[in-house]
């Protein structure tokens, strides 16, 4: 156990996380010359385009060192705010944590959140002052940052970078001098954290586990505390590039399970394994059932393809297990599925992956979070309203609450005004202003979840010119005047349009809704009015004029009365295809909804 060291990797987006573990990984030759690729962690393709950790891994490397060997477990961490349950799944496995920071843009918010994360957890923090080979690096200024940030000496920083290689050798000092190995006690009862899991199409669930007590054996029958299961352990054994089996895992080292699990909600992160017949008494702190933040619709556009999605849907929640999705029917788009997602990211991931693996066209309605309705008849039952459409009739309406976050805000004191306008004008209540330095300042908000949900992440770097960062987390449900705003078309609702919004700004919205409508569904033979409603008063109204057919032009001369006479039976025509007409709604109507300010 001396000599085995579980280490992650902590930093912002961007700030060289992938390519300094491909460094690792070489330098320890853990890899092959022919196995080597830029991102070798980053196994989707998606995750390699956008340069983004969406799946956390883990890779064990072995590093001789001062003539001993060592096993040096490396648990990579998915780098976007969405994700941040599964970092903190990560961080607890984990006895020390490499923090990087890019020497080009200094300290972000997501760097804060999760070194908070890890100082929580007591891990031993290794800092690393990444991308010193970058022109615009400013290695000086970035090392007083991190100093002031963590309160260590200036020599303890190491200077690094991912591409040229430079730093790889002292970084791996520094992880076996200073990262402690694992406690535990090899004699006690089984008691192993789940980080992570994945799914295989052969063998079922793999789960990624670390071992904190006891040793769990090839064969040996374990229980899955959270959901009281038990199974058989066909096959544990290392995280290597690829994986490779073993007998036995002992305490402190990290390694995988295959118990032929098919369904993937069937792992949970953060139970805990233990021994079916000499079971573990405590359960490790911190498991939760990971919740969703952000609903919205997904609906196939052609309704004969649904059993499709449907089945696309189950492979997707095999591979990510916080995705959540109940079946739904509207009656603009036909049947759907409401689904749960962590954050805007997750959702344009999952839509993303829908349309290249499964080569599915989906339509996504608008998304909204998840608000508590109380009625008068009964003011302690709580209503969860998922879809504006079951929010109870206003008139026997108590109160609504929505969830609220607290959100930190790092930015360039340039743009502290910008900021704070954007958030002001989103609902924000400033909590707190720190100077971390005198160019940066954190900007704490409390904010509807609502509000940031559409365009918030979008806005904020265009005010800030791209350099704020953003972090957020829950802090629980407040009050709120929420009505919901419909929209008509030629006097039907569509319910895949509706939203709840607050009435201050309910105005303003339905009048931009409608204007943007206007512009983007096509012209019919009919004049189309298109409305924007709260309950049964109109607030907002824009016609969608109707096609003309020239049907006075074969009458040359002659007496008028001729022409009003085509006209006025061209007058009735128009009249009954309005009766009967539907209107086809495009996908870019749904998705502009997003995009209003544009």
């Amino acid at each position: 156990m001396k000599n085995i060291r579980n280490f992650c990797i902590i930093a912002h987006i961007d700030h060289g996380k992938s390519t300094l573990a491909d460094r690792l990984l070489d330098f320890t030759e853990t890899v092959t010359e022919r196995e080597k690729q830029d991102q070798l962690l980053d196994t989707m393709e998606l995750e390699r385009e956008r340069g983004i950790t969406i799946k956390s891994h883990a890779i064990q490397m072995d590093y001789e060192f001062e003539g001993e060997q060592y096993i040096l477990n490396l648990i990579d961490t998915p780098g976007h705010v969405d994700f941040s349950y599964e970092v903190s799944r990560s961080i607890a496995a984990c006895e020390g944590a490499l923090l990087i920071v890019d020497a080009a843009q200094s300290i972000q918010a997501q760097t804060i959140s999760n070194l908070y994360l890890a100082l929580d957890n007591d891990l031993e923090i290794i800092p690393v002052l990444n991308k010193i080979d970058l022109p615009s690096a400013n290695p000086e200024e970035v090392t007083d940052d991190i100093v002031d940030l963590i309160g260590c000496d200036p020599s303890e920083v190491i200077p690094a970078s991912g591409k040229t290689g430079e730093g790889v050798e002292a970084i791996l000092q520094a992880i076996i001098e200073k990262v402690p190995p694992p406690k535990g006690d090899p004699k006690a009862p089984l008691q192993a954290l789940i980080f992570d899991s994945v799914y295989n199409q052969y063998r079922g669930v793999e789960t990624y586990f670390k071992v904190i007590d006891g040793e769990i054996r090839k064969k040996q029958r374990v229980k899955f505390m959270a959901t009281d299961m038990e199974y058989f352990a066909d096959e544990v054994g290392t995280l290597k590039l690829n994986q490779v089996p073993k007998q036995v895992i002992k305490t402190g080292d990290v390694g995988y399970l295959v118990t032929g699990i098919k369904e993937a909600n069937e792992v949970k992160v953060g139970d805990t394994i233990t021994d079916a017949l000499n079971p573990t008494k405590t359960k490790i702190d911190g498991f939760e059932d990971v919740k969703p933040m952000v609903f919205a619709g997904i609906y196939p556009v052609d309704n004969d393809d649904f059993e499709e999605l449907r089945a696309a849907m189950e492979k997707l929640r095999l591979n990510d297990a916080s995705l959540v999705f109940v079946p739904e029917s509207s009656a603009a788009l036909g049947f759907g599925f409401r689904c749960g997602f962590l954050g805007m990211l997750h959702l344009e991931i999952i839509q993303e992956r829908l349309e290249r693996e499964f080569d599915m066209t989906v339509i996504t309605t608008v998304p909204n979070v998840s608000y508590h309705a109380y009625v008068k008849k009964d003011v302690n039952e709580i209503i969860v309203v998922h879809n504006p459409t079951d929010l109870p009739d206003p008139s026997g309406l108590d109160r609504v609450e929505e969830p609220y976050i607290k959100a930190s805000i790092i930015t360039k004191s340039a743009f502290v005004g910008q900021v704070m306008s954007l958030c002001i004008e989103k609902r924000g209540i400033i909590t707190n202003q720190t100077y971390l330095t005198t160019e940066r300042v954190e900007l704490t908000f409390d904010m509807p979840l609502a509000e940031i949900v559409f365009d918030f992440y979008d806005r904020l770097k265009t005010v800030s010119k791209g350099y704020a960062s953003f972090d957020y987390h829950p802090i629980g449900m407040r009050d709120s005047k929420l009505v919901r705003l419909d929209i008509l078309l030629n006097g039907k609702g569509v319910d895949a349009l509706s939203a709840l919004i607050h009435k201050d700004s309910a105005y303003s919205i339905g009048k931009k809704m409608v204007f943007k409508l206007r512009s983007l569904i096509p012209r019919q033979q009919f004049d189309i009015p298109v409305q924007a409603a709260i309950g049964a008063k109109i607030i907002a109204r824009e016609t969608i004029k109707a096609l003309r057919k020239d049907v006075t032009a074969k009458c040359y001369g002659g007496d008028i009365s001729r022409k009003r006479k085509l006209l006025e039976k061209q007058k009735k025509g128009k009249k009954r295809m309005r009766q009967v007409g539907n209107v086809e709604i495009p996908q870019s109507a749904f998705m502009a909804v997003l995009k209003l300010d544009d």
